[in-house]
């Protein structure tokens, strides 16, 4: 039996690389679909999910030649007013935009993120397919309850977001004044005169090379932890407002400051969620096991026709009994968000996206969090935050008797 067990993993194994592999064939609109809906754990199978986590975007960065035709379209005869120097090369590339540092006439430094040309009418093209595709599988027996449609058509505005660079200017805005009080926090702020529809210009945060949590002194590393986990929880339980793709491109440690890139795909959480969140993960540290899965219930977006919803409150009030207040080395969050996802799987419930995309942010960052300092305390870090939060949402859309 066990053999036959392996046997069908390894076959699923195979089906779902070869599958991975001919989404990048597809393009980037494909990669980035496949990306995000790799974080739904809650939907797809784990071992889909971890084939989908190692999609790449396989785009070359554009020719000078492009970049600069690209800012003279852009700016026309102000691009030598605005811009002294626009260095060649771009300090990141993706299938969207180029970065590219710049230098401006007053002598400022910043950061040049401009997109490149004709993306939005070719990943619009291909969105629209992947929305349709998402509305057909819906039909399909095996797809009976489950909200393909409603989760295909937020990840399509989300990467649609991701081309909005006026968008994208106000939610880097946005996460600059909620943390203008943390000092331990950097956000680039924008130089909101200069960004136009298909380029944002920003401040430029010099130094941002990977490093190795080794070359980190010892000493550093708990704070530097905290802080990286402080901000998350403030976005999460306090500001409403969450930036939700923290992957390690997106976040650098600079000094004893947490630098925070590329705010296009955040949601700001309605204040039903914002209620949940703070419910749910308040319910996790005081070991209220039954509030939790109440809480999950909520937040359900659709049930299953056959949804168990008794024994899934019982279910994660046992999962919660097993990890509250248990030691901070013994508490993995993914591991903990990974059983959650299982147990909404098989029972039959399906969370609305506005409730797991933000809740992926605080999973994703757990791997350098633990690099940084392995007895950190996850649920002991977030209780203040969350005692003030739950007073402040005590009031928000409870749901009615």
């Amino acid at each position: 039996m066990l053999r036959i067990v392996r046997g069908r993993t390894a076959a699923a194994g195979f089906f779902y690389r070869r599958l991975v592999r001919q989404v990048e064939r597809l393009g980037p609109a494909f990669v980035k679909f496949g990306q995000i809906i790799g974080t739904r754990r809650d939907i797809l199978p784990p071992l889909l999910c971890d084939e989908l986590g190692q999609l790449h975007d396989r785009v070359r960065p554009m020719t000078r030649r492009q970049a600069s035709a690209a800012l003279a379209d852009v700016y026309g005869p102000e691009l030598h007013r605005i811009f002294a120097e626009v260095e060649p090369e771009p300090v990141a590339s993706g299938s969207v935009a180029g970065v590219y540092r710049a230098t401006l006439t007053d002598g400022r430094l910043v950061a040049v993120k401009l997109r490149r040309p004709d993306i939005r009418r070719r990943m619009t093209l291909d969105l629209a397919i992947l929305h349709g595709l998402g509305k057909f599988a819906e039909r399909l027996p095996p797809a009976r309850g489950v909200p393909v449609g409603e989760l295909t058509g937020f990840i399509c505005t989300a990467i649609l977001g991701q081309l909005d660079f006026a968008a994208e200017r106000d939610n880097l805005a946005t996460l600059v004044r909620n943390f203008d009080d943390a000092e331990y926090v950097w956000v680039p702020e924008p130089v909101t005169e200069l960004c136009r529809p298909q380029c944002l210009v920003m401040e430029y945060i010099p130094d941002l090379a990977a490093a190795p949590v080794s070359t980190i002194s010892a000493a550093r590393r708990p704070q530097l932890a905290l802080r990286m986990l402080s901000a998350v929880y403030q976005m999460l339980f306090l500001d409403g407002f969450v930036h939700c793709d923290l992957h390690p491109g997106n976040v650098y440690l600079r000094g004893p400051r947490v630098v925070i890139l590329d705010a296009g795909f955040s949601v700001r959480l309605n204040p039903t969620v914002r209620r949940q969140f703070a419910e749910f993960f308040l319910g996790l540290a005081l070991g209220r096991g039954p509030r939790c899965g109440e809480v999950v219930v909520e937040s359900a977006v659709r049930l299953a026709p056959d949804a168990d919803v008794a024994g899934f409150v019982a279910s994660v009030a046992e999962l919660v009994h097993r990890n509250s207040g248990v030691p901070a080395k013994d508490f993995e969050l993914m591991r903990f968000g990974t059983d959650l996802f299982t147990l909404q799987r098989d029972y039959g419930l399906y969370a609305a996206s506005e409730f797991v995309f933000p809740l992926m942010s605080l999973l994703v960052i757990e791997h350098t969090v633990r690099e940084l300092d392995p007895e950190v305390d996850f649920q002991a870090a977030a209780r203040p935050m969350l005692l003030k939060a739950a007073a402040a949402t005590a009031h928000l859309s409870r749901p009615s008797a």
